[in-house]
């Protein structure tokens, strides 16, 4: 795949096996960042949860987001799928945050999944992440959400 330009932002697909970019944009993340994505603290990933997220396969699809003036990737959106549903995930540096960049991402992600057949996409959010919401709203064209203890479950329907 080649490189997309997007709404001023860069979107590539990541490499299988780039650690490096995965590491990157962690070290990009406030500790409130990371325990709003990892549903918990998490001081730093460990060298095989780094290498679960740089994994790229027929299951494993990731982009990597990237804006000028900045040569460092700033966000990571990426699907797992299981037949015709997708986890999607996403992390956007701390001082990147609110700039339309996660929406990029996820647009992205929707289309490529649509594109691939999935039907419907599946994220974790934890606790209350407005902001994560509010992106999913936008992509969807059905939405059924379920708590489980202080996490929601949102299914996002990508037919109508």
């Amino acid at each position: 795949m080649h490189a997309r330009y997007v709404d001023g932002v860069t979107i590539r697909q990541l490499t299988n096996g780039d650690t490096y970019t995965v590491g990157m944009v962690f070290a990009r993340l406030g500790s409130h960042s990371r325990e709003r994505r990892f549903c918990g603290a998490k001081p730093r990933l460990a060298g095989a949860e780094l290498a679960l997220l740089a994994r790229v396969d027929a299951d494993h699809h990731v982009l990597v987001a990237y804006v000028e003036r900045d040569p460092r990737p700033v966000g990571i959106g990426r699907l797992v799928r299981d037949g015709r549903s997708a986890e999607i995930a996403f992390e956007v540096a701390d001082e990147h945050q609110g700039r339309g960049i996660g929406s990029v991402l996820a647009r992205e992600l929707a289309a490529d999944a649509r594109a691939a057949g999935i039907t419907e996409l599946v994220a974790t959010v934890c606790g209350d992440n407005a902001a994560v919401v509010s992106l999913l709203r936008r992509i969807a064209e059905s939405l059924h959400v379920t708590w489980h203890g202080g996490e929601r479950e949102f299914v996002v329907g990508l037919e109508g």
